[in-house]
């Protein structure tokens, strides 16, 4: 049986490692610490620990002044809470001034499950990205967030990590190396090229197995950092398949296949299919029911790159 692990446990983890070697480093949450799981860092360190309330704006302005006396605050709400009740102090507290603020948003994307519609973040990426300055990072398994957090609080300026509420396969070693701004090629293949981020690599991975017992040999990357983008694995692998689809558990519009479709144009040269959850919104059910409801799994994936190669 496949390790499986949510991202958002391997976040508090690392984040509660990360304060016994980094005293800078101070965490807030808004009043959701047990879901976001920086309870792990809290019952470590808790004169570093502040629990802000039902206040998301409060915490990121908190936040803020934190970074200015010369701290590494990582704040943490629902992906929901934290772009979008918190849109306007992320925007100009922490991103206009370019603050050194880490902002890590767990239950992302449809498999919030049953908490529904209201909490689902499916623009989040988009949001964020659109912030000048905004690092933006969607990580694919347990073993990419235990780099990345260490990695962020080394890295000067604001970034934007999206973790997931549900258990999710973990895909790399222990001697994987993330690197802000370089995707990764897990497989290759000369016939489609998928470019995935999150939980959607895994699924983009057991698509291509059952698309090469059809003779269709595909290349997947893990784009999990979505800004800055690696534009030279993007052309570098469009050129040799010539088509890219993107997979994203996020709306097609702006996120990570905005992102790639964007940098293509610009090229004028690979047809882009942009896979997602369409203009809509989400709805309460099960984490795998609502996966199979938005076509999300690695059957309809494959069934839709058939008809994207037609």
């Amino acid at each position: 049986m496949t390790e499986k692990i949510a991202t958002r446990e391997a976040y508090g983890q690392s984040l509660a490692e990360l304060g016994e070697t980094n005293p800078s480093v101070v965490v807030l949450d808004a009043d959701l610490s047990c879901s976001t799981k920086t309870i792990h860092f809290a019952k470590k360190f808790p004169e570093r620990f502040f629990n802000m309330g039902v206040s998301e704006q409060d915490m990121m302005g908190t936040a803020a002044g934190f970074s200015l006396c010369g701290k590494i605050p990582f704040a943490s709400s629902f992906a929901m809470f934290a772009t979008g009740r918190a849109f306007e102090i992320v925007r100009n507290s922490i991103a206009y001034p370019h603050l050194n603020v880490k902002i890590c948003a767990t239950h992302a994307g449809l498999t919030v499950g049953e908490d529904g519609a209201s909490h689902q973040a499916l623009v989040d990426v988009t949001i964020m990205r659109a912030l000048p300055g905004m690092t933006v990072i969607v990580p694919a398994d347990g073993t990419e967030v235990r780099q990345i957090i260490p990695k962020i609080a080394e890295y000067e300026g604001p970034v934007y990590v999206r973790l997931a509420r549900a258990a999710s396969p973990i895909l790399f070693g222990d001697d994987y190396q993330f690197e802000i701004g370089k995707a990764k090629v897990m497989r290759e293949g000369n016939d489609l090229t998928f470019i995935a981020c999150g939980l959607m690599v895994f699924h983009c991975l057991e698509a291509a197995k059952i698309l090469e017992s059809q003779g269709i040999q595909c290349t997947v990357i893990n784009m999990s950092t979505i800004k800055p983008l690696d534009t030279e694995t993007i052309k570098t692998w469009a050129a040799k398949t010539g088509r890219v689809m993107t997979v994203e558990e996020h709306s097609i519009l702006g996120g990570l296949g905005s992102a790639v479709a964007e940098t293509l144009a610009e090229e004028g040269k690979t047809p882009v299919h942009r896979y997602g959850v369409k203009d809509q919104f989400g709805q309460s059910g099960k984490a795998s029911d609502l996966l199979e409801h938005y076509k999300l799994t690695p059957e309809h994936i494959a069934e839709e790159a058939k008809t994207f190669l037609k």
